[in-house]
């Protein structure tokens, strides 16, 4: 069976593979001078609303990591469900800071990559681990899957992406590939969004002659443009909406110290981007479909990502 014709038989939905950029915040936005009830403002929403606790990751050694200027492993995580923390993780990227190459990797993970969910010794789709199991789960399945160590987690959903990209206003992009969807046309080229538009642009398959991997690939431009256009921001008021928006809409084991530390040593990660999908086959197993990954691969993955 080809590729595009076990795409068709998916099961099919409605929910788009969301972009979970939330570390754009972390990263990139909180610039300027900070008057004090600014910084404590956005302390509260970090460490009031965004902060999720996980035991799957050793946040002593994280800090040694940060204190080191260490290479840092990010698994972001957005969800099929616009309001709630519930649901599959439909988009799974690892994001890795490189300080010392100013450089940052950005790996997706394809939702339906067959794989051992760790906490329940079973096979099936990554994207279900968090359904399952949560983050720890999902973080403990990325870790197991591609050998190698996560230092934050960050999650977001639908309605926080695009409440997200309309407090910034707009965003661009550089298109690749003409298509409409949603009643909206995206041509090839730079395209400018907002909210709406952006989810329309990162939810359309059907039109794209490589699926998924088309689609994770509009994932990764989406994150690329909104880090470059939070990082012109500057107002800190709007820091502050940017936060609020945030906590109501995504979970991180960050606190905000890990954040000011984030953007003291690892900011001009943001100057080079390299970008990559994990390589495999489709194939049905038992009326399901899944997505096979070879051990090659998980080998080429993990150096990529190591190096």
């Amino acid at each position: 069976m080809s590729r595009r014709n076990a795409q068709k038989k998916r099961k099919k939905r409605n929910w788009w593979i969301l972009t979970p950029l939330i570390i754009l915040l972390s990263l990139f936005l909180i610039v300027g001078g900070f008057a004090a009830y600014v910084y404590f403002g956005i302390k509260g929403n970090v460490d009031g609303k965004m902060f999720e606790a996980v035991s799957a990751i050793d946040s002593n050694l994280t800090q040694k990591k940060l204190n080191n200027r260490d290479n840092l492993n990010i698994l972001l995580l957005g969800l099929d469900a616009e309001t709630s923390d519930s649901g599959r993780s439909d988009a799974i990227m690892v994001m890795t800071l490189k300080p010392d190459e100013d450089r940052m990797s950005i790996v997706s993970i394809p939702r339906d990559t067959r794989t051992t969910l760790v906490g329940r010794g079973t096979e099936d789709k990554i994207n279900h681990a968090y359904a399952f199991g949560g983050p720890d789960m999902a973080i403990e399945t990325v870790e197991n899957f591609l050998g190698i160590e996560i230092d934050f987690f960050v999650r977001l959903n639908m309605e926080g992406l695009k409440e997200l990209i309309d407090e910034l206003g707009t965003i661009t992009v550089n298109n690749e590939l003409a298509f409409s969807q949603g009643g909206y046309d995206f041509p090839v080229g730079p395209v400018e969004l907002n909210g709406e538009m952006a989810l329309n642009y990162v939810r359309m398959r059907k039109q794209d002659p490589n699926g998924d991997f088309g689609r994770a690939e509009r994932q990764r431009n989406l994150i690329t443009a909104i880090i470059n256009e939070g990082a012109t921001i500057s107002n800190a008021t709007r820091i502050v909406e940017f936060t609020d928006i945030l906590g109501n809409n995504m979970g991180t084991n960050m606190e905000f110290s890990d954040m000011l530390s984030l953007l003291q040593q690892y900011r001009d990660t943001r100057r080079h981007v390299d970008s990559y999908q994990v390589q495999g086959t489709g194939k049905t197993i038992d009326g399901i479909y899944y997505y096979i990954v070879p051990d090659e691969e998980v080998v080429k993955v993990r150096e990529m990502i190591e190096s």
